[in-house]
């Protein structure tokens, strides 16, 4: 097979785990003689990694498959992430699609593809199975660059359905890690973005997820380290100190769910709001400006107005720079689906819509605070018009004029105004210096 001839697209659904692995997939296409080629063109191989954690993700999925195969006529489809895991035999069914992979075999689709066209059919249950199997990334769809330590889960949310389709908790060494780190960074990336599925989690040997910040903060280079996501539950006090180190980025994902104990409890979360709002004070009062973004889920079965009342006010007590909301889906096979009381949907879009507009105002009066500061902006693009965009250390949008600079590198940035609201929103700036 003369590989240089053949095109592929990708297109990734779902959380910062299933970016990296793409990007880690583009890396291995590229290096094995594959033109990367928009989504949207032509292409002898379309690869979708797909998300299942909630209906609409499904839905989302089901649709991109389609528009993938639908726009590929001839071509090779392969569907992976969890989706695949979720709904395999069903997938498996669909002559639109030529190979589901699950996730532990995601990283051996290079394979799949090479043997298929080499007129060696491999059945994607035979590919070499372990979720760190990924090279490292070279050529990105990103300016920025995943470390992944952690796969898997082991809290088993009444509401969650990744323990299943992810499998259970597992870490990865921590010698391969820097050794990743490493790497990656000779690649030219300039942010490293810790992530994995439960990273605050990590256990190997006698090592912990503090540990491994610790060991790749050491490492030389011009880079910063920020963190994906992280439950609230996965670190002690002493964590705040890591971020004293000029390389660590002052803003954490930190996942809240619900407002509400009494909810959190029915969720099976490992925390209280109590504890949550310990952590949140413990790095503001260290580091005032330190944003934090969270998820929450609305209309969770039995969720009453108060409850729902009660993430309204988290949302507006903790000042957070963004919330990512999430209607309440039913996922067969968890402990939420036979519970009582399901919400109806009218209830749920209703709730979401509301905690979607405090959740603009929170954005909005985070990204105002900033006006007159200065940050640090990784440059992500520059247009035309020579405006680049970024984001500063504490996960700002900004755009300013830079005449004279280049993509991948740091600038420094005063803030001057803020455009647009919510999650549109972004802030406009001027080089310093």
């Amino acid at each position: 097979m003369n590989s240089a001839k053949k095109k592929i697209a990708f297109k990734t659904l779902g959380c910062r785990l299933n970016q990296y692995e793409t990007d880690a997939l583009v890396s291995d296409f590229d290096k094995a003689g594959y033109e990367v080629v928009d989504f949207k063109e032509h292409a002898d191989v379309v690869v979708v990694n797909t998300c299942t954690v909630t209906n609409q993700s499904d839905q989302k999925s089901r649709n991109t498959i389609s528009q993938a195969a639908r726009n590929n006529k001839g071509s090779v489809v392969v569907v992976t992430g969890c989706m695949a895991n979720n709904y395999k035999e069903k997938l498996e069914g669909e002559d639109k699609i030529t190979y589901v992979v699950e996730n532990n075999r995601k990283g051996s689709i290079l394979n799949l593809v090479d043997g298929h066209f080499g007129g060696e059919l491999i059945h994607p249950e035979k590919l070499h199975a372990d979720v760190f199997s990924y090279q490292v990334v070279d050529k990105s769809l990103h300016t920025r660059s995943a470390i992944k330590i952690q796969d898997g889960c082991d809290n088993f949310c009444t509401f969650c359905i990744i323990p299943t389709v992810r499998g259970r908790a597992v870490s990865r060494p921590l010698p391969q890690i820097i050794e990743n780190v490493k790497n990656t960074l000779a690649n030219g990336f300039k942010e490293l973005v810790i992530t994995g599925v439960n990273i605050g989690r990590y256990e190997w040997e006698d090592k912990r997820f503090e540990d491994v910040l610790e060991a790749i903060l050491s490492v030389e280079g011009d880079f910063r380290v920020r963190i994906s996501s992280l439950e609230p539950d996965g670190f002690g006090d002493d964590f705040v100190k890591l971020f004293s180190h000029p390389r660590m980025t002052p803003h954490l994902h930190l996942c809240l769910q619900s407002g509400s104990d009494k909810v959190l409890l029915r969720m099976r979360r490992m925390y209280d709001l109590k504890q949550f709002e310990h952590t949140v004070n413990l790095f503001r009062a260290q580091y005032p400006d330190f944003n934090f973004t969270t998820d929450l889920i609305v209309g969770f079965p039995d969720e009453s107005e108060d409850d729902f009342q009660e993430s309204i006010d988290a949302v507006n007590r903790y000042n957070f720079g963004h919330v990512h909301t999430f209607k309440y889906s039913v996922r067969k096979g968890t402990r939420a689906e036979r519970m009582d009381n399901h919400i109806p949907d009218k209830i749920k879009t209703e709730r979401s819509t509301r905690i979607r507009e405090a959740s603009e105002d929170s954005r909005d009066r985070y990204l105002n605070s900033f006006l007159g500061k200065t940050e640090t902006v990784l440059i992500e693009g520059i247009n035309k018009q020579q405006v680049a965009n970024g984001y500063g250390e504490h996960y700002i949008p900004v755009h300013f004029k830079a005449e004279g600079l280049e993509k991948n590198t740091f600038a420094r940035v005063k803030l001057v105004k803020v455009e647009g609201r919510g999650e549109d929103a972004r802030v406009i700036g001027e080089l310093v210096g």
